[in-house]
């Protein structure tokens, strides 16, 4: 087998086995090398973590595709792990643009992605079940067509959006399991009773739970212990990692003092690890 195919069995084996996996999300070479390094088994990108690196905003149309698959092309460089991408909204509206934000991911090495419903529009920001339903579609059929498995996660956006609708999310997360998606992801499930009903209404099927959301504290076991496969952390480590960054200026500029670095990680280890 080739590296790809082996990244794409081993990616796939992750949602077939029992209980809950993380998969960690980096936002540029580095961030990969040091997640790999502490043990994760698979890596995501994040198009937040990214537009904050290039002092751009998130979800407005700062980013274009090649900008993510530029971005995971040296994601998936730096490390042996398997990794899915972000890929938004597919970049485009029709069905055709979905398929083809798939065959380009596959291009790059990249062995999962994403397919939001979310429109981008402010005044209609989530797409018609319809044509969501068909977007879904075309980027399944796109994923089967390749020469290896390319797990493809659905997601649905309402709670993202202003829609606390529950009852459409898992209306939604349900015609996109029966398009043949392979994960469900709702980002914005809060509470243990949220993720539950989703995770049941979609079963056998498997979830995709966000966290590293501020107020949201259930751990690894607890999200396990509600059937859920697949966690994910989205832009919390990219954030965090700047609001380190911001804490430790802001000590500079306003208390002129430098104790900041007592946290930092050591040089020596740093670069011993991009040495490898």
């Amino acid at each position: 087998m080739d590296v790809q195919t082996l990244r794409g069995e081993a990616f796939k084996a992750l949602h077939e086995r029992d209980g809950a996996f993380v998969v960690a999300n980096a936002w540029d070479a580095g961030s990969a090398r040091l997640l790999a390094s502490l043990g994760f088994e698979a890596l995501a990108t994040t198009s937040a973590g990214l537009a904050f690196s290039l002092a751009r905003p998130d979800a407005e149309g700062a980013l274009s595709l090649e900008h993510i698959l530029d971005n995971a092309a040296s994601i998936v460089e730096a490390t042996a792990l398997p990794v899915t991408a972000d890929l938004e909204n597919g970049f485009g509206d029709s069905p055709q643009d979905c398929a083809e934000s798939i065959r380009r991911a596959a291009e790059v090495g990249l062995v999962g992605g994403s397919i939001e419903d979310a429109s981008g529009c402010s005044d209609a920001p989530i797409y018609d079940f319809q044509l969501s339903v068909e977007r879904v579609q075309a980027a399944v059929h796109a994923a089967r067509a390749l020469a290896f498995p390319f797990t493809l996660c659905a997601r649905a956006e309402n709670l993202l959006h202003g829609r606390i609708d529950l009852a459409d999310t898992i209306k939604r997360l349900q015609a996109y399991a029966e398009a043949g998606a392979d994960v469900l992801y709702a980002p914005g499930l809060r509470t243990a009773e949220e993720i539950r009903s989703v995770v049941q209404a979609l079963a056998p099927r498997p979830v995709n739970v966000l966290m590293g959301m501020p107020g949201v504290t259930l751990s690894v076991q607890q999200l396990q212990d509600l059937g859920v496969r697949r966690i994910s952390v989205g832009s919390s480590l990219a954030r965090t990692a700047l609001g380190a960054l911001q804490r430790a200026a802001l000590e500079i500029h306003e208390r002129g003092t430098f104790s900041y670095a007592e946290q930092g990680m050591p040089f020596a280890e740093l670069n011993d690890l991009f040495r490898r």
